[in-house]
């Protein structure tokens, strides 16, 4: 695991140091940044926002929120996964994944927030635009844990195949190849650039766990039919899939679902107040997604402290 980390961390750096290249280059008008590169900006971002920065306000918090506990929570599930002794769930290594992806985005927040509040320097937008392109793409690792979780209850059978981590290095390494060419694009060639495409991994996600869900609840319904309990193993993967359906739901469909009416709404309206609402609202799930996964460790940690007992207790008995 930690050789995989510092594999990522390499691929990291040579992305970055492509964005700092391509940043001597002149921003096309398609680029899009608050500030004119000339006087301190608003911190409000446009003049006209003035009359309702409200949705700044959120979003400031937001910012800050995430790296006071979206930052340390997604350090403490890398080193939950990292340094787990007994065989963990095969999903591990893409929440692993998921949670770099995270942490990366909220160790961006001080520089974020100094250039959007002081310096509104050019070149540092290319990585602002770099981190959300990650940002972006988390999804793709959300649908990643959604089928695994799939075909471990639906097709027990090839499950039972393909247990090996090493297909699931191999797609987590396919993952961050297009999580890094979507990203880069958008550094590059400007926010407007990705627009369809970041739709369009959204949907695609959003289709692929209702699938899943409906396909494992169906199971689970042939699987309960004359017995009074569900199996345990199953039960957990319907409610990994469900928590993962519920992040996209509430936090990734939000930015989509805004932009076909953009046209019916002012400049003040959408800029000022629901365009930057709801992409805080998608911020918010490098919080919400570690503290998930922490509280559900918890949860097992405190059943097996519950349960150790009574096993010692019933043990003289025997």
């Amino acid at each position: 695991m930690i050789t995989r980390f510092s594999f990522i961390c390499r691929i990291f750096a040579s992305a970055l140091t492509l964005i700092f290249r391509m940043s001597n280059i002149t921003l096309s008008p398609n680029a899009t940044s608050p500030g004119s590169g000339s006087g301190r900006p608003p911190w409000y971002q446009f003049d006209v926002c003035a009359v309702a920065p409200y949705g700044f306000i959120f979003y400031f918090g937001v910012k800050v929120f995430n790296l006071a506990v979206g930052l340390p929570t997604n350090m403490m599930v890398m080193w939950q996964v990292a340094t787990r002794k007994s065989e963990g769930s095969t999903s591990d290594i893409f929440i692993f994944n998921l949670a770099i992806l995270d942490a990366f985005f909220c160790l961006m927040t001080p520089i974020e927030m100094i250039n959007r509040l002081i310096l509104d320097n050019e070149r540092i937008w290319y990585f602002q635009r770099f981190s959300y392109g990650i940002k972006d793409t988390a999804p793709l690792f959300l649908t990643c844990i959604c089928l695994d979780r799939y075909v471990a209850v639906v097709h027990p059978i090839l499950f039972t195949g393909i247990r090996d981590n090493r297909i699931r290095t191999a797609v987590a390494v396919l993952v961050w190849g297009l999580i890094l060419a979507y990203a880069l694009t958008k550094s590059i060639l400007g926010v407007r650039s990705t627009t369809e495409i970041f739709s369009g991994v959204i949907l695609f996600a959003f289709a692929i766990m209702v699938f899943c869900n409906l396909s494992i609840i169906w199971v689970l319904r042939k699987s309960v039919a004359g017995k009074e309990t569900m199996n345990p193993v199953k039960k957990k993967a319907f409610r990994m899939v469900l928590i993962v359906l519920g992040i996209i739901v509430g936090n990734y469909l939000p930015p989509v679902a805004t932009m076909p009416f953009v046209a019916y709404y002012t400049f003040v309206a959408f800029r000022c107040q629901i365009s930057i609402s709801v992409f805080s609202i998608m911020d918010l799930s490098c919080s919400i997604e570690p503290l998930l996964y922490i509280s559900k460790m918890e949860k097992l940690a405190c059943c097996a402290r519950f349960q150790s007992p009574q096993k010692k207790t019933a043990e003289p008995h025997a």
